[in-house]
C-alpha cells in the first residue's frame, strides 16, 4: 500500500530538527493581495501598517490604486478585508489607533507634482479628512505619540531626462501634520526647506523616507542626494550629513551568469529606507540610485558618526542561502530597500528587507555597534515594507513584486518557541565563500551525501555541489566545476546526475537546440572534467524539442533518461523515457503516461532507480493556488525491460503516484513554489526533493529541500 504525504507539520518538523529550540521568527502565511482585487490586471503589496489593536493591516496597491485592508484575527489565516479606491496612486500610510494616514501622488506630470495626505477611519472606511500637500508624497510616518504625521515629499526627478539624475526642479521638501480627535488638521500642515544642505544637488533635494522617534525627532533620508537630515517637529533642521561611501571588497559586479565575488569597488550609500533604534540611533537601508547603492545597511548616530557599518557581510548571507541575484551584480546587487525596528521579548531587532534578493534580514541590535544577524527570512518578491506587531508576536512584510508568474503577497511571522524553519541549504560553514542556486537534479552518494547540479542559469560556471544532508540546514560542503580541457563547460543546461560507480558522474543536459546547445549525456570525472559526452542518434534529433533531459539514473550498464515533455512523434499526455547501453551503445524507448493538466502543462522532472522501482518527479508549471500536479511517482523497475529500440511502438508505463507534494510545498507557510526538480533516495528510502530558484530571476529566491520519510 502507498502512503501518502505526512501532515505539512510532519514535512517541517523533519527539515528543522534540532535538540534545543529557541526563539525565532517562522513564516505561518502567506496572504495574495489579488484576493482583494480580483478584477486588477496587476496588484502590489507596498507599505504596510496595522491598527492598534493589531487586528487589521493596511496596504498600499499603487497598481490597482486602491489602499487594502487584511483581517489577521487568526494571522495564520488570514482573509481580505475589502479595499478603499482612490483617484491617484497611494504611496504609503502610516496608522494611529484605527486611523490611517495615506499619502497619494495625484501629479499631473514631474514638473507639475501634486499629492494629499487622507485620515481613513478604518472601521468605517470613511475618509476623515484630506489636507493638500504641495506636492508628490513618498513616505508618511506618524509620531509614536500620535500628534502628528510627517510626509517625504519626493517630487521624483525624470529618469529620462538629463541622464537621469538631480537636479529636477521643483525640489522636494517635508511635510508636518497635526493630528487631532483622530484626524488631520490640515490647518497645521507645514512645509519644511531642505534646499541647500546636501552636496549632491542641493537646489533639489528629494526626500525619500521619514521615520520619527519617540522624542518627536523626524529623521529623512534623501536618497538621491547621499545625504540625511534631523528635523524636529516644528520644524527645525537639527542635524545633516553626507550618508557617506563604502569600500566594498569582494563583490560580484558582471551580469556574465556566474557568481565569482573578487571586485572592489568605492560607491556612495545613498540609502532609501530609515528607522529610529533609540532616540540617538537610526539604521538605514543603503539601497542606492543614481551613483552607488552599498549592498548592506548602516547604523548611524544623529550627529552623522557611524557606529555600524555592514559592508558585504549582509549579501555574503544572502549568497550562501542561494537568494544572490547574479542578474543585479552589475547595479546594486541585492539592493537592501527596506529596514525597520522593534522589540520583542526584550530584544531589540533591526529587519532589513533585500529588495532583489526577496529575504529579510533579522539582526539583533542589542549592540548597536556590533550587531548580530540571527536569522533570514523568506519574503514573496521584492520586499518593500514591513509592520512590526510585538504585542501578537508578528512580523509582516509587504512585497510588491506581481506579475505572470508570482503574484504579490504580504506574508506573515510569527516570533515563536521554535526551530528556524529556513533557510533548508546554506553553503555557510565552509573557509571559502559558494554561491549557488539554480539547483536541479540530485544523486544520492553510498556514503549518504548528496550531489546536485545546477541549471544553465549559471552558463558560465557549471557545477555539481556536495551536500551533506544530516545538517541542519543542510550543507554546501564543496562545488565542484564542470570543466572541459580546464575550462568552464559553457552551453551546458545541467538538469539530471547520476553516478558512473567510479568516483564520477553521469550528467544530463537539456539543451537548446535553437541556441546550438545540443540535448546530450555527458561522462565528467570526479575532479568535474568532461571525459566523454553521448549525443542524440538522428532518429531522436529529427523530433526533438527545447523541452528535452531532465533528468537520468544508472542501473548497471543502462542509464535512464526523463524527457520532460512531449516531442514531435509522442501522443498528448505521453513522453519518452529513454535508455542507453553503455556496452551496446543503444538506445531504446518507452513512453511515460502522465496527468492530464488543469492548467498549463504536466511534465517530469527527475527520475532516479531505487530498489525493484524507478521514481518520478511529475509537476505542472503553475505555483501558489494555481498548483495541482507535484508529486513523486513509481513504476516496477522490470517495466523497463519493456523498452524497444528506437524506430519501434513504444509500451506505455502506467504510474502510480507515491507522494503528494503539495502539502510539504506549503509546510514553511509560504505559496506553492513552481520548479520540483531535485530528488535523491536514501538507502533507508528516505527522499530528498529540492526546488529550483531560478537563480533568483523573477523568482522569490526560495529553494526548498526537504526529507519525505521512506515510503513502502
Amino acid at each position: 500500500m502507498i502512503a501518502r504525504a505526512l501532515l505539512a507539520t510532519t514535512a517541517l518538523t523533519l527539515l528543522t530538527a534540532p535538540a534545543l529550540a529557541d526563539m525565532n521568527f517562522n513564516r505561518i502565511a502567506s496572504f495574495p493581495v489579488h484576493l482583494n482585487t480580483p478584477d486588477a490586471e496587476e496588484t502590489s503589496a507596498e507599505i504596510i501598517a496595522a491598527t492598534a489593536d493589531g487586528l487589521t493591516l493596511v496596504y498600499t496597491d499603487s497598481p490597482a490604486e486602491v489602499v487594502g485592508f487584511i483581517d489577521i484575527s487568526d494571522p495564520a489565516n488570514p482573509e481580505p478585508a475589502g479595499v478603499i479606491a482612490l483617484e491617484g496612486e497611494p504611496t504609503s500610510v502610516a496608522v494611529v489607533g484605527m486611523t490611517a494616514f495615506v499619502g497619494e501622488n495625484t501629479s499631473e506630470s514631474f514638473t507639475n507634482p501634486s499629492g494629499v495626505i487622507h485620515a481613513i477611519d478604518v472601521e468605517s472606511r470613511s475618509v476623515l479628512a484630506t489636507c493638500d500637500l504641495g506636492g508628490q508624497p513618498d513616505s508618511v510616518a506618524a509620531a509614536p505619540d500620535g500628534s502628528f504625521v510627517a510626509v517625504a515629499i519626493e517630487n521624483e526627478r525624470d529618469e529620462d531626462l538629463g541622464d537621469g539624475r538631480v537636479g529636477q526642479m521643483p525640489g522636494g521638501f517635508l511635510s508636518i501634520t497635526q493630528i487631532a480627535d483622530g484626524s488631520l488638521d490640515c490647518a497645521t500642515t507645514m512645509q519644511v526647506d531642505l534646499a541647500g544642505l546636501a552636496d549632491v544637488g542641493a537646489d533639489d533635494p528629494e526626500p525619500e523616507f521619514v521615520a520619527i522617534n519617540a522624542e518627536g525627532e523626524i529623521v529623512v533620508t534623501l536618497q538621491e542626494n547621499n545625504h540625511m537630515v534631523v528635523v524636529s517637529a516644528d520644524g527645525e533642521v537639527l542635524s545633516h550629513f553626507s550618508a557617506g561611501e563604502v569600500e566594498l571588497d569582494g563583490v560580484d559586479t558582471e551580469e556574465e551568469g556566474a557568481l565569482i565575488f573578487s571586485d572592489t569597488i568605492t560607491v556612495v550609500r545613498e540609502p532609501d529606507s530609515v528607522t529610529w533604534i533609540d532616540n540617538t540611533h537610526f539604521a538605514t537601508a543603503n539601497e542606492g540610485d543614481m551613483d552607488g547603492g552599498s549592498r548592506g545597511w548602516t547604523i548611524f548616530s544623529q550627529d552623522g558618526e557611524v557606529v555600524y557599518e555592514s559592508g558585504t557581510d549582509f549579501e555574503y548571507a544572502i549568497v550562501e542561502i542561494g537568494h544572490y541575484p547574479e542578474e543585479r551584480s552589475g547595479n546594486k546587487g541585492v539592493e537592501p530597500e527596506s529596514v525597520t525596528f522593534d522589540t520583542f521579548a526584550g530584544t531589540p531587532y533591526v529587519f532589513v528587507g533585500s529588495e532583489r534578493g526577496s529575504v529579510v534580514g533579522v539582526y539583533n541590535v542589542t549592540d548597536p555597534a556590533n550587531p548580530v544577524l540571527e536569522q533570514l527570512l523568506p519574503s514573496g518578491i521584492g520586499p518593500e515594507g514591513y509592520v512590526t506587531i510585538p504585542e501578537r508576536n508578528l512580523l509582516v512584510s509587504a512585497n510588491e513584486t506581481d506579475d505572470a508568474g508570482p503574484r504579490a503577497h504580504v506574508m506573515l511571522f510569527e516570533y515563536q518557541d521554535a526551530p528556524a524553519s529556513y533557510p533548508h541549504l546554506t553553503s555557510a560553514g565552509i573557509e571559502d565563500l559558494i554561491g549557488w542556486g539554480a539547483i536541479s537534479g540530485q544523486v544520492m552518494a553510498d556514503d549518504g551525501t548528496i550531489f546536485a547540479v545546477s541549471d544553465s542559469f549559471y552558463g558560465l560556471q557549471p557545477r555539481i555541489f556536495h551536500i551533506d544532508p544530516s545538517q541542519t540546514p543542510a550543507r554546501i560542503v564543496r562545488a565542484i566545476d564542470v570543466t572541459r580541457e580546464g575550462r568552464p563547460a559553457q552551453l551546458l543546461d545541467m538538469e539530471g546526475i547520476a553516478l558512473d560507480g567510479d568516483g564520477g558522474f553521469w550528467i544530463a543536459s537539456e539543451g537548446r537546440t535553437d541556441r546550438l546547445v545540443p540535448h546530450a549525456i555527458y561522462h565528467v570525472g570526479a575532479d568535474g572534467e568532461i571525459e566523454d559526452y553521448i549525443t542524440l542518434p538522428p532518429e531522436l534529433m529529427a523530433v526533438e524539442r527545447r523541452f528535452g533531459f531532465e533528468g537520468i539514473t544508472r542501473v548497471g550498464s543502462m542509464l535512464y533518461i526523463a524527457v520532460q515533455r512531449e516531442w514531435r512523434d509522442d501522443p498528448d499526455n505521453h513522453v519518452k523515457v529513454l535508455g542507453y547501453d553503455l556496452e551496446a551503445e543503444a538506445w531504446s524507448v518507452i513512453h511515460y503516461r502522465k496527468t492530464q493538466p488543469e492548467r498549463g502543462w504536466v511534465g517530469l522532472s527527475e527520475i532516479v532507480a531505487h530498489g525493484d522501482h524507478v521514481y518520478f518527479i511529475e509537476r505542472d508549471n503553475q505555483l501558489d493556488d494555481r498548483a495541482v500536479t507535484k508529486m513523486i511517482t513509481r513504476v516496477p523497475l522490470a517495466a523497463l525491460d519493456d523498452m524497444v529500440p528506437l524506430g519501434e511502438t513504444p509500451a506505455v508505463l502506467e504510474p502510480e503516484m507515491v507522494v503528494d507534494l503539495l502539502p510539504y510545498l506549503t509546510s514553511t507557510g509560504g505559496y506553492v513554489l513552481d520548479k520540483v526538480e531535485g530528488l535523491a533516495i536514501a538507502e533507508d528510502g528516505t527522499m530528498w526533493v529540492s526546488t529550483d530558484n531560478d537563480g533568483v530571476d523573477d523568482h522569490s529566491g526560495e529553494t526548498m529541500f526537504f526529507a519525505v520519510p521512506p515510503q513502502m
